[in-house]
């Protein structure tokens, strides 16, 4: 790697850094009513949809029992409308190509994916889709299946802070209102604008004929594609509205919008860890949980980057240049956009799936063992930051966690933010932390041993292996990014990814507010000599200890058996 690559990765991380404090405490003034510059902007559209939704409603007090009804039902009504968008697209307007509606068991796959944020594609968007499906059943669950994750964990936040017992930990209507209109919508639709200056088109004309140098006619689809791609890396969802996903010239037109999207897909789930400092009154405490998910990301990117600059055995026996020059990229370009190269490449996979994004500038397929190994263990922890909300709740899990064990180690009441840890809050975390093994790795196994799971396999051996791998643990974390090799589009993939998503979503919101209704009923307790800190470097070190092993006793043996045996298996040269 030239230092030119790494000053470019270091700039990248320095950018979303900068622009993750200022959000993150706009973001806590936003949550906790406090007054904002934005305000005389944004509270008459407030108060118009408060009109046009029912005041009452808006203004209910809900405790934890309340706010997860009324997530999960606003969620199931919105899944049914995009689900009967997606069938029926074919009688719908907007459609000049004439798409068929979609096949129904693709569609209940389609609607739980991006109604939970994972935005798994088993189609071609492009070949697929009409317009009103991309701006209906895709683009417009984008923005709520984001604003729900995250108003959840601001919800979470308030449990630590309240006085009443746990009778108001917020009013879901209120929240998800808010982050719509004063955090989502004005920024993507600013972002849609600069896209559209580099390139990438916004328009209702779903296709152009392009006289090609050969002189033959080549049809370019186009469409929506601005719109979609802002609120797409703003919200983590991923997705992409061509096939090629952000590798595509019209997502990702230049090196500048690769930046941007980069610092994009980072900027708010970082900023979640801010806003739980202002929203608690310690900003002590969320440095040290920012400084346990940046030691991770920092961990994994060189574990990313050097494999694949370094390319593999099997391109040095074929006397392909694996060294960076001035006049070629060396390492392995297989999958990559010569535009963007191996830096910007590797990091961007890196933050597409720690931050649980799903969106991709490069063919994850194509990556070396050692670089797809970042990509997948992100995506196991789902804390390395992670998606917005949900990566901030599974980081705070593994808190819980090590709280509980830290205070039994040594012999003090376990306690987080004044509020006891106790029996029934582990009950419930542990539950959380125990889904994501058993929805990834149980139906993993059996795909590899049914002939309906191994007839969609792109390649034999480790590597079939690794890309179903990849297919579960991605849906399980709501990434939705693939290997691609995997033929997803199956009555058995469609069905179980599907329902592996939906239990990767719901329950562990359900078992978190949970927690949060317990704690939130507590009485908080004052600092004594008794208490255990948990915003101190050393309960930061213990903090990042408890994830690490935790994560490597669920799933390093999965690896084992992927991309670990595939990498020793090209060192011998068992594999070409």
């Amino acid at each position: 790697m030239t230092a030119q690559s790494w000053l470019q990765i270091a700039a990248t991380l320095a950018i979303a850094f900068f622009v993750s404090v200022p959000a993150g405490r706009y973001l806590g003034r936003v949550f906790m009513d406090r007054k904002t510059l934005f305000d005389p902007i944004f509270d008459p559209i407030d108060n118009l949809i408060y009109r046009l939704t029912g005041r009452e409603l808006a203004a209910m007090p809900m405790n934890w029992k309340t706010y997860t009804l009324h997530v999960l039902a606003t969620n199931l009504v919105m899944l049914l409308i995009v689900f009967l968008i997606l069938v029926a697209q074919g009688h719908l307007p907007l459609n000049p190509r004439h798409f068929a509606g979609m096949e129904p068991m693709l569609a209940f796959n389609t609607a739980i994916s991006f109604m939970t944020n994972t935005d798994w594609q088993s189609y071609g968007g492009e070949t697929s889709l009409s317009n009103l499906s991309q701006m209906a059943a895709i683009t417009f669950p984008m923005f709520t299946s984001a604003a729900t994750g995250f108003v959840v964990a601001m919800a979470f936040i308030r449990a630590f802070v309240v006085t009443d017992g746990g009778a108001n930990l917020g009013n879901f209507y209120r929240d998800m209102t808010r982050l719509l209109t004063r955090v989502l919508l004005p920024p993507t639709f600013l972002l849609a604008l600069f896209l559209v200056w580099q390139g990438a088109p916004q328009t209702l004309t779903t296709s152009v004929v392009a006289h090609t140098i050969q002189g033959g006619l080549q049809t370019i689809s186009m469409g929506p594609v601005a719109a979609f791609e802002s609120i797409k890396h703003l919200g983590t969802n991923g997705g992409g509205f061509f096939n090629a996903n952000a590798a595509h010239p019209f997502e990702n037109p230049t090196p500048a919008t690769n930046v941007l999207l980069t610092v994009l897909m980072m900027s708010l789930p970082a900023a979640i860890v801010i806003a739980f400092g202002e929203m608690i009154s310690n900003r002590r405490q969320a440095w040290v949980l920012y400084a346990v998910m940046s030691a991770m990301l920092l961990a994994m990117l060189p574990l990313a980057v050097i494999p694949e600059q370094s390319g593999t055995t099997t391109l040095t026996r074929a006397g392909i240049e694996t060294a960076a020059t001035p006049t070629q990229p060396g390492g392995n370009m297989e999958g990559k956009e010569v535009r963007f190269g191996i830096a910007s490449s590797s990091l961007f996979a890196t933050v597409t799936t720690t931050f649980t994004t799903g969106s991709v500038n490069t063919m994850h397929d194509s990556l070396t063992p050692l670089g797809s190994i970042p990509t997948l263990f992100g995506m196991m922890l789902q804390c390395v930051f992670g998606g917005k909300g949900v990566g901030f709740l599974n980081a705070l899990v593994y808190g819980l966690i090590a709280v509980f064990v830290a205070g039994l180690m040594v012999g003090r009441t376990p306690e987080f933010l004044g509020k006891k840890i106790e029996r029934a809050e582990i009950i419930l975390v542990s539950l959380t932390l125990l889904i994501h093994p058993l929805i990834v790795l149980a139906p993993s196994s059996f795909s590899m041993v049914m002939p309906f799971g191994v007839s969609s396999l792109g390649n034999a051996a480790m590597h079939g292996y690794s890309e179903v791998l990849y297919a579960f643990v991605s849906t399980a974390a709501n990434n939705g990014s693939a290997f691609a090799g995997l033929n997803s589009n199956t009555i058995w993939y469609n069905l179980a990814l599907g329902i592996v998503i939906l239990i990767g979503r719901y329950p562990p919101i359900i078992f978190m507010m949970g927690v949060a209704g317990s704690v939130a009923a507590k009485p908080t307790s004052p600092p004594s000599v008794g208490s255990l800190r948990t915003d101190t470097l050393q309960f930061g070190i213990f903090w990042l200890a408890v994830i690490l092993i935790v994560g490597a006793l669920a799933f390093f043996p999965a690896l084992i058996l992927g991309p670990i045996s595939e990498f020793l298996a090209m060192r011998r040269g068992l594999l070409f």
